[in-house]
């Protein structure tokens, strides 16, 4: 076995030209970010007001093809602010993947609700829409026009999928869940920009959605996020109080209700225009990627590459292999690959075994715990040299 993952090792080097260490996902940055920071800062307005927020908002909400996009500090914000816009109130259920990042979880707390775990599909890495309704004929009842969970007493107000290494859900599935039990859709997009599912963009099915432009996504604007939707009076909403809910005028400081200071600085703006401009050389060359990866594990017993369903297209933010724990052990994997300067990783660790989240409700979680000993995410970043990157 550990023969096999030296190779492995190697040829991933080779893949990357060679070099001695291959991070996980690094940014791909230019000329063209350096010329939009610099003329930020020439202009002075590098804080939360300027031309790139407004540019950036337009063309991110013209790419994922919606009404509006507002951006914010990070990820995790856009998640809050879209669950509170969505009507998520204090001692509410929502259901979401017990398979995904803390920040899917930490993001519903800060509005004192709860996350109510269900398992995921090992065709999308993503909730099981079957499952879920399964799991909700057995647990809810419709009380004054809400779902309510029998065990707990507490309302069940939304569903919150998240689009696993930017792989899409069964979206088509999870919307007849939401309009058969009268919930609300909020998609976690963090890692999905670029991917659509039948032709339409994620992020825009539900509500509102959330992405995420951390250092290590398919673009970054450093620390960023932002919250997309249809709905103009909710992107207005959402605006308003991430900038402190301070009610405009030229030199008043009145503040209507007790908002955050969530907005994007326009530097880090400025990144991501530069940035969303070479977002289609990014997914080709992930493409590349895929191929090769697709190429050397073909051959690899008890090995898979996981890859996009048919009517998907994926942004392949990570490279996801799947094991056979009868033949490999995920952690063996780990440390052979890193051993040879291959920073592989596992997938997160299921938020219901972590401290804070042991005790929220949950359905069967036994394809995501078996996940867990499964996934290894190889090194992601978009080939120098493939797709003019």
């Amino acid at each position: 076995m550990s023969i096999v993952w030296h190779d492995i090792a190697r040829n991933v080097k080779d893949i990357y030209h060679g070099q001695p260490t291959i991070p996980l996902h690094e940014p791909t940055f230019d000329a063209l970010e350096l010329d939009y920071v610099t003329d930020c800062i020439q202009s002075g307005w590098v804080s939360s007001v300027g031309k790139y927020v407004d540019q950036f908002e337009r063309n991110l909400a013209d790419y994922v093809g919606v009404r509006r996009a507002v951006a914010v500090v990070n990820g995790t914000a856009a998640l809050h602010i879209a669950l509170k816009i969505a009507g998520v109130r204090a001692n509410d259920e929502v259901i979401m993947p017990a398979l995904t990042f803390v920040a899917t979880a930490n993001a519903l707390t800060y509005l004192q609700a709860i996350p109510h775990f269900v398992d995921v599909s090992k065709d999308t890495l993503g909730i099981d829409p079957h499952k879920l309704s399964e799991h909700i004929r057995m647990i809810g009842e419709r009380k004054d026009g809400c779902l309510v969970n029998k065990q707990t007493g507490r309302v069940i107000r939304a569903i919150l999928p998240m689009h696993t290494f930017g792989h899409p859900v069964e979206l088509d599935a999870l919307i007849d869940v939401c309009q058969d039990y009268g919930l609300i859709m909020v998609e976690d997009a963090a890692e999905s920009l670029g991917s659509y599912y039948k032709g339409k963009h994620t992020g825009g099915f539900g509500l509102v959605g959330a992405l995420s432009f951390n250092g290590n996504k398919i673009i970054t604007t450093g620390g960023g996020g932002a919250i997309v939707t249809d709905d103009v009076q909710l992107a207005d909403y959402a605006k308003h109080i991430t900038t402190t809910a301070k009610i405009p005028h030229r030199w008043e400081y009145q503040h209507d209700e007790a908002g955050f200071n969530y907005r994007m600085p326009n530097i880090n703006a400025a990144i991501g225009c530069a940035q969303l401009e070479k977002l289609p050389q990014f997914l080709s060359s992930k493409r590349v990627l895929t191929e090769k990866y697709r190429s050397l594990f073909q051959k690899v017993n008890g090995v898979n590459l996981f890859i996009e369903a048919p009517y998907n297209s994926s942004n392949y933010w990570l490279q996801t292999l799947l094991l056979d724990e009868q033949l490999h052990d995920r952690d063996h994997v780990l440390e052979q690959l890193h051993a040879e300067g291959v920073m592989a990783r596992p997938i997160w660790t299921p938020l219901n075994e972590l401290v804070p989240y042991a005790c929220c409700p949950k359905a069967d979680l036994s394809v995501t715990h078996q996940l867990k000993r499964q996934i290894v995410n190889l090194p992601s970043t978009p080939l120098k040299g493939d797709s003019d990157v």
